[in-house]
């Protein structure tokens, strides 16, 4: 394992600065609204402040307070923060994140985390912190041949965790990170039991509750207007990466809209997050190069949004309102051994992200049941 810093080059920073000078931007949409795509307004504005005010170079050394190593494994480098308690009987919990997230996502938890006396928690709280970027995603290696999939990738975070030492740890997930954590609940292994934020499930047939119905209606508007991009990204992601690795105004809308639809953030991203916290996320795509081999997850692992088996292992959910399909405790059950279940109050698909406080609350408590 080898310690790692990001140390983006100014040579990088200057071409993505000289590249958002040049944009070439389209006419306006012909809608007042979000409903055509992110606003041409909205994203002019939001690249200028990315040209001209954004200091990545601030923000790079907060990311940086974290420890940070790149490892191999099976031919492949993985980048990962892992944060150790200070507290010896810490718990080791494994975080993965999904598209169009990053490892950024998990900066307002890590610490609370790890020392939850700082953070209103309890010794017995603590977690040793373990947070993977993905294959194909930020400063993780991009694979070169087919078959890094959710299935091969819970197997390489199985590795990670023995060769960092851990005997037994709990897992947590949403999006991309949801599927690989049921893959890792139903592998067990030294999993002791997994959290989720986005849980895996489909709609039973007999008679839904009222708010099944309004999720199920929220599934088909979302299958409608909202699944453009996966179709993109399940079918042709090296054509989409000609596209995004070449304009980051382009890589900058790609994600951002997704933000807007996603989060709980009445309309507008800069309600739940700050725009330096916004474009953190947007760098970790655009200083990589990683548009197509991030896509390429699609690709390889669109099925894996089915559910194939049940996890045994004792599962914690956190049911945020603005999920992109909010599935049921009943709907989850046939799914996974549910041992713990939180509808929370507000939040969206970025939960740590967007709802910091909540998420690291309801992590404590399922967590403490299964130490």
């Amino acid at each position: 394992m080898r310690p790692f810093r990001i140390n983006v080059s100014d040579d990088v920073l200057e071409d993505l600065r000289a590249r958002l000078t040049r944009t070439r931007w389209p006419e306006a949409e012909c809608v007042d609204d979000w409903s055509q795509g992110i606003p041409l307004a909205y994203t002019r504005d939001l690249a200028a402040y990315w040209a001209n005010d954004y200091d990545w170079r601030s923000r790079e050394a907060a990311l940086n307070r974290f420890d940070q190593f790149v490892t191999e494994i099976d031919g492949l480098d993985v980048h990962f923060i892992h944060q150790r308690s200070r507290h010896d009987d810490a718990f080791p919990l494994l975080i993965t994140h999904g598209w169009p997230g990053s490892v950024v996502e998990f900066h307002k938890v890590i610490e609370p985390l790890t020392n939850p006396t700082a953070h209103g928690g309890r010794a017995q709280d603590a977690f040793h912190v373990v947070c993977p970027s993905l294959p194909g995603y930020g400063f993780s290696g991009k694979p070169t041949h087919t078959g890094w999939g959710v299935e091969k990738i819970a197997q390489a975070w199985e590795t990670l965790i023995a060769d960092l030492g851990y005997e037994r740890y709990g897992a947590q997930g949403g999006d991309w990170g949801a599927a690989i954590t049921t893959q890792i609940g139903r592998n067990g292994g030294r999993c002791a039991a997994i959290h989720l934020n986005m849980p895996i499930a489909w709609p039973t047939p007999d008679d839904p509750t009222e708010e099944e119905q309004q999720a199920l209606q929220d599934a088909v508007h979302h299958r409608e207007w909202g699944t453009g991009y996966s179709k993109q990204q399940s079918t042709r992601p090296q054509t989409l990466g000609y596209g995004l690795a070449d304009s980051p105004v382009g890589q900058l809308a790609w994600i951002v809209e997704k933000f807007w639809a996603w989060m709980d953030c009445n309309g507008n991203p800069e309600n739940v997050l700050s725009r330096d916290e916004l474009l953190d996320n947007v760098m970790m795509y655009w200083v990589t190069g990683t548009a197509a081999s991030s896509a390429r997850l699609y690709w390889e692992s669109m099925k894996s949004f089915k559910p194939t088996g049940r996890v045994e292992l004792p599962t914690g959910v956190a049911s945020f309102p603005k999920e992109i399909f909010r599935a049921s405790r009943r709907w989850c059950e046939p799914s996974y051994n549910i041992t713990h279940w939180t509808t929370m109050p507000r939040g969206g698909h970025f939960a740590a992200f967007e709802q910091p406080e909540l998420f690291v609350e309801d992590v404590r408590t399922f967590f403490a049941a299964v130490r």
